[in-house]
């Protein structure tokens, strides 16, 4: 039997990402918990999936209700946001409804990106490079450096996050 937690759950879940089930390469993969260890979820497997990076950074330190309303949310399929695909978990929803209309692409990304910030609470990245790397893994694959260095400078412009000597303070 593996020993590694992510060994053990990639195992159990044939390779699989918990949320979509679509295929999981190890190197995109990463342990969520259900019950989130930031709000004193235990690390037992009982408590722990594996679903790609993409998603765990989307779900961050939510409540296990928060992520059940995500799922909901899905109307029965759930669409990965690194583009992985989705899978039916009952009847396709043949017309989903559009949660929300974005003149700008960019203005979504800037919204997701500020929701996880939100929710990370005291889980924050505390300096420019660990704030842009964390920006990478929460926005769909896909978006360019360019695109992340924008978010960022966003998040700067607006007064979102401040910058002094590396290290990072939030206003959200």
């Amino acid at each position: 039997m593996p020993t590694k937690p992510i060994d053990r759950l990639m195992f159990v879940q044939g390779g699989l990402c918990f949320f979509c089930k679509q295929p999981l390469p190890k190197s995109e993969a990463s342990v969520e918990h259900l019950h989130a260890s930031a709000n004193g979820g235990p690390n037992a497997d009982g408590n722990c999936v594996v679903c790609c990076k993409a998603v765990n950074a989307l779900l961050g330190s939510m409540s296990l209700k928060e992520k059940f309303q995500v799922v909901l949310n899905q109307k029965g399929q759930f669409k990965c946001p690194n583009g992985a695909g989705s899978t039916a978990v009952d009847e396709p929803v043949k017309d989903p409804p559009t949660l929300k209309v974005v003149a700008n692409p960019g203005d979504e990304k800037f919204s997701l990106v500020v929701a996880n910030l939100k929710r990370r609470g005291n889980a924050r990245p505390r300096t420019l490079k660990t704030l842009t790397s964390t920006v990478a893994a929460i926005v769909p694959k896909g978006t360019s450096d360019a695109e992340y260095k924008a978010l960022v400078q966003r998040l700067l412009s607006t007064g979102k996050v401040r910058v002094a000597d590396d290290k990072v303070t939030y206003s959200l």
